[in-house]
């Protein structure tokens, strides 16, 4: 039995060194793929949570407290104080609402909406671009499709794991 785990573990097929090598290399580069957008949030001195907020504020486009506490789940009390700094930079502005005017709804400014709508999306995707153009095209489509299968695959035991059947043919 031994020799059969060692014979199993050669070959690359030891699933669970295989899935610990895959998470570490996700690690990686989830990082990389985070530092250009780190760096402009830097030079911005804005934090994670604050560019969270904007983000849900840009999508929401009018949106309450409440409402974007639960979006980026945070306390009501973190998100005010989150609001209230961005608002002093004037990155974001409240106004009351036009149905109920005692709630204030958060509003970006056209400079946060263009930062999340256009600097964030190329930031993010500048260093993966970088790392496929590297790649000959063959690479690239393997890449890809590994990719895509490893999603599916993950899509499919979360699937299996929440409740839903799922039967092996329908990932493939």
């Amino acid at each position: 039995m031994r020799a059969k785990t060692n014979k199993t573990r050669r070959k690359g097929t030891d699933v669970g060194g295989l899935a610990e090598g895959i998470e570490r290399d996700l690690g990686q580069i989830r990082r990389a793929l985070r530092k250009p957008l780190e760096a402009a949030v830097a030079k911005g001195e804005l934090t994670a949570p604050q560019i969270s907020v904007m983000r849900e504020v840009v999508r929401s486009e009018g949106i309450s407290l409440k409402d974007l506490s639960r979006g980026v789940s945070l306390a009501h009390s973190t998100v005010s104080g989150i609001v209230d700094r961005l608002e002093k930079r004037g990155m974001v502005a409240r106004k009351a609402d036009a149905v109920d005017g005692r709630i204030s709804l958060v509003f970006p400014t056209a400079a946060v909406t263009e930062f999340v709508r256009e600097q964030i999306p190329t930031l993010s995707r500048r260093p993966l671009e970088a790392a496929l153009e590297r790649a000959a095209p063959a690479e690239r489509a393997v890449i890809a499709e590994a990719v895509r299968r490893l999603r599916i695959l993950l899509d499919a035991s979360e699937r299996s794991t929440s409740g839903g059947r799922l039967h092996r043919r329908a990932v493939k």
